[in-house]
């Protein structure tokens, strides 16, 4: 199975890469909109910054948010779970806009919101063979969709209580890192492959 893994040009992608791999996936990473559109799924990884995510999509935004409506599937993790919002308090642009909602700073007193954290899970696929789940966290910024119903887990870290993980669709996203939170953060990323792989 071919997984197109988005390069915003920032960061270091290898362990995500490895974690798609150990999966069973075979990974392009690209910056060719033409290339992970045609793949079996893409992942929108968390590295860099909003606005030079957005420079990224480089004015594909409405495709790529027509083709996960249709049922594309993806995978959006840290900041690829906010580029999945309209827009963000960290930078100007625009996201993808699948997701109705907003993504502001934390409220917290210290920020960034840095190492492992409990999740509260659902019964969600995304979930199968996961729980209890300690995820690892490095990120400033929560999202807020306006449909409750979206979020499919939850989190708390000091006096704050935000999503974990969002669903639209065949379209999952999580604040945390999948690629650094252990066996439970590969398991996550194998289950993604396996609910492509079935459908």
């Amino acid at each position: 199975m071919k997984v197109a893994l988005i390069d915003y040009g920032a960061g270091n992608l290898h362990s995500l890469r490895k974690a798609l791999e150990v999966g069973g996936a075979e990974v392009d990473t690209t910056t060719d909109w033409n290339r992970a559109l045609s793949a079996a799924a893409l992942v929108l990884p968390g590295v860099g910054a909003f606005g030079a995510a957005v420079e990224a999509l480089g004015g594909e935004a409405s495709r790529v948010q027509a083709a996960l409506q249709d049922g594309y599937p993806c995978l959006g993790i840290c900041l690829g779970m906010q580029l999945l919002f309209p827009e963000s308090e960290e930078s100007a642009g625009s996201g993808i806009g699948l997701i109705p909602g907003r993504v502001r700073r934390l409220r917290s007193r210290i920020v960034p919101h840095m190492g492992w954290n409990q999740v509260e899970t659902s019964d969600d696929p995304l979930f199968a063979g996961v729980s209890p789940l300690l995820a690892y966290y490095a990120n400033s910024y929560v999202c807020e969709p306006e449909d409750p119903s979206s979020v499919i887990a939850w989190t708390e870290y000091e006096d704050e209580r935000f999503a974990a993980a969002v669903r639209s669709g065949r379209t999952w996203a999580v604040p945390f890192h999948t690629e650094k939170s252990s066996v439970r953060g590969l398991r996550i990323v194998r289950n993604i492959l396996e609910e492509v792989g079935s459908a």
